[in-house]
């Protein structure tokens, strides 16, 4: 079984930065890949930004060149480095593990980020 714990969130003025956390306990994969996703009120739960096995990472456009997704796996730990945080941005934020070998999908509870103007 996996569990993933976020930290980091948040309340932050616009253009300002944020570091989110997200250590996962039990087995944990070097196959696993994981990512952020965030659901802002009213809105579709969407894809932020992801990071493979591999090292190899994608964003969705709004956060292209401001969030940077890492992972340490000594550390079972992925991170969301965001700069440059807009009001748009404020959303409850997930961290996610997809396990390549079961494709089971596994989620954090939520990190609140909140950007004021």
């Amino acid at each position: 079984q996996v569990q993933l714990v976020e930290s980091g969130g948040g309340l932050v003025q616009a253009g300002g930065s944020l570091r989110l956390s997200c250590t996962a306990s039990g087995n944990i994969f070097s196959t696993d890949d994981m990512g952020w996703y965030r659901q802002a009120p009213g809105k579709q739960r969407e894809l932020v930004a992801a990071i493979t096995s591999g090292g190899s990472t994608n964003y969705v456009d709004s956060v292209k060149g401001r969030f940077t997704i890492s992972r340490d796996n000594a550390k079972k730990t992925v991170y969301l480095q965001m700069n440059s945080l807009k009001p748009e941005d404020t959303a409850v934020y997930y961290c996610h593990l997809f396990r390549s070998l079961t494709r089971r999908n596994y989620w954090g509870q939520g990190t609140q980020v909140t950007v004021s103007s």
